[in-house]
């Protein structure tokens, strides 16, 4: 495979960009956790509707990648170059289900000691996610071996 097909290359987009508003929505959450727990009532915010949507996608994009593969690093890849890419996709998948998990096991089912641990792992999952476009901009700008490119134009 020398490439990413149509969905995962749209996946990618659509996540990074919902990761990253769910992000930034995530200060509104304190004073709508506290007025759940005072026993008022709350619309749903939409750093919650935001994370909810991430997670079916990750899961759709998990279940493809698991399918349809993903390409192999590019050619003169360094094994530890390519062994802390594979890493690295771990990590973000990983955090890509842990955050979101634990988001809805703050909010739905009130177990409010894991609301810190949702904003350290997103918080991480942030950073994660930039260094992975920093490498990823790095290969194709100053390697140059078109490792961006596979996540723009979809593999023929």
């Amino acid at each position: 495979m020398n490439g990413y097909s149509r969905a995962q290359i749209a996946l990618h987009w659509m996540v990074a960009i919902l990761i990253a508003a769910s992000w930034f929505t995530g200060e509104d959450m304190g004073p709508a956790l506290r007025a759940l727990a005072a026993g008022g009532t709350v619309g749903t915010p939409p750093h919650v509707s935001i994370g909810l949507i991430v997670f079916g996608l990750v899961a759709i994009r998990l279940v493809l990648r698991l399918v349809q593969g993903a390409p192999q690093p590019a050619a003169g890849t360094p094994p530890l170059a390519a062994k802390a890419a594979h890493w690295g996709h771990r990590i973000l998948y990983a955090l890509m289900i842990v955050v979101p998990l634990a988001g809805i096991s703050t909010w739905y089912l009130g177990v409010r000691a894991l609301g810190e641990v949702h904003e350290v792992l997103g918080n991480a999952l942030m950073i994660v996610a930039l260094g992975h476009a920093g490498a990823a901009i790095w290969h194709q700008y100053v390697q140059r071996d078109d490792t961006l490119t596979r996540m723009l134009r979809p593999a023929r």
